[in-house]
């Protein structure tokens, strides 16, 4: 490699990781705790919270959705969710006169009709998530977080260009222990960035496309959805729905062997002016956070539609739980937190060999 390129790629490498080492670092020290989430809020919160009649027959879907409904006269239903863990059905209603953007939402005993408490995340580890997502300030500061994530790409590919020609006279992964404090600390830089730089590439890539999920779903609705209210130009139905169990089960026949996730009314951002949009996802590792919705006429209760998640949106999908190693189980959770701390190592120390190479008088 000639001395040109060489140098073009080591100031690429200098300045897109000191533009982006400090919000890295906290990347890096909030993302480490949210890794293990789940595991950490079963520890901090107590739930304590049983079914009114655990082994008593189950209400139906309308029945939960008029006991929701009934605690908020006036309000219309706009989604229903299921809790995976508890015969919880939590139903969330708007009212059409009232603020944009202001819900209603209410936590049904599918066992009895009762309100169930609602689950939440505990205070600190809500506090992390959103610090770690938007800086707390929503839309901004997601996509300023996606830009520290391409400067975290470019600093990457271009220490594993730089690891050739910097350590052509030693051997691969070589520590020279008995050197000065800077020259130690250089080579554990380099070594852990390339050994972890596969790794750093795959949260990188993945920390962007989280961080564009407002502009990708918004895409999805006004482009995919929309298409398929081609054939529906009369208005909006706005009397008596078809049974929204006989549109679930129906969506069911026509998506069989995967698992209800949700439900978006006619009306809302997730489905159309005429449909139910019923959301379903697989039962496997990788096919639970991919989602398929089946669109059933709200006023006949017929299947209008299987709506193909369009690949964008089911790389968004795999990209939340890739970006925290959610996949693999505790194994797997585990070796993310050590390549998080390995990345911790690598950031610091390549800062400290910035300041100390600041410092060095001119011979």
């Amino acid at each position: 490699m000639k001395t040109r390129t060489v140098r073009a790629w080591s100031w690429t490498h200098k300045w897109s990781s000191l533009v982006s080492t400090l919000f890295l670092l906290m990347l890096c020290v909030t993302g480490l705790p949210l890794v293990f989430s789940h595991e950490i809020e079963e520890v901090l919160l107590e739930q304590t919270w049983t079914p009114a009649d655990p082994d008593g027959p189950r209400l139906t879907l309308d029945e939960v959705l008029a006991a929701a409904l009934a605690r908020h006269p006036g309000e219309v239903p706009a989604f229903m969710s299921f809790d995976e863990d508890r015969p919880v059905v939590n139903v969330t209603s708007v009212d059409p006169n009232g603020p944009a953007g202001r819900y209603s939402f209410e936590p049904i005993d599918q066992t009895s009709g009762a309100v169930a408490p609602p689950v939440a995340g505990h205070p600190v580890m809500e506090f992390l998530l959103q610090l770690h997502t938007d800086l707390f300030l929503g839309l901004p500061g997601m996509l300023f977080l996606g830009l520290m994530g391409l400067m975290l790409i470019v600093a990457a590919v271009s220490g594993v260009v730089l690891y050739a020609p910097f350590m052509r006279r030693l051997p691969f992964g070589t520590v020279r222990a008995a050197k000065a404090a800077r020259t130690r600390w250089l080579d554990y830089h380099n070594l852990l960035g390339v050994v972890t730089a596969a790794w750093l590439l795959v949260v990188g890539a993945t920390g962007v496309v989280n961080t564009l999920a407002t502009p990708i779903l918004a895409y999805w609705k006004n482009t995919a959805l929309k298409e398929l209210t081609v054939a529906y130009d009369a208005p909006a139905p706005t009397g008596e729905r078809a049974s929204l169990d006989a549109a679930v089960e129906r969506a069911k026949q026509a998506l069989p062997g995967k698992t209800l996730q949700f439900v978006a009314f006619p009306g809302t951002d997730y489905s159309t002016d005429h449909h139910y949009a019923v959301f379903f996802h697989g039962d496997t590792p990788l096919t639970t956070h991919l989602t398929t919705p089946a669109l059933i006429d709200a006023r006949t209760g017929a299947l209008a539609a299987v709506a193909p998640t369009p690949w964008y949106v089911k790389a968004l999908s795999l990209s939340q739980p890739l970006h925290f190693g959610d996949y693999g189980g505790l194994g797997l959770k585990i070796l993310w937190a050590l390549l998080d701390l390995a990345t911790m190592v690598i950031l610091g120390s390549g800062l400290y060999l910035w300041l100390v190479k600041g410092r060095r008088k001119p011979a």
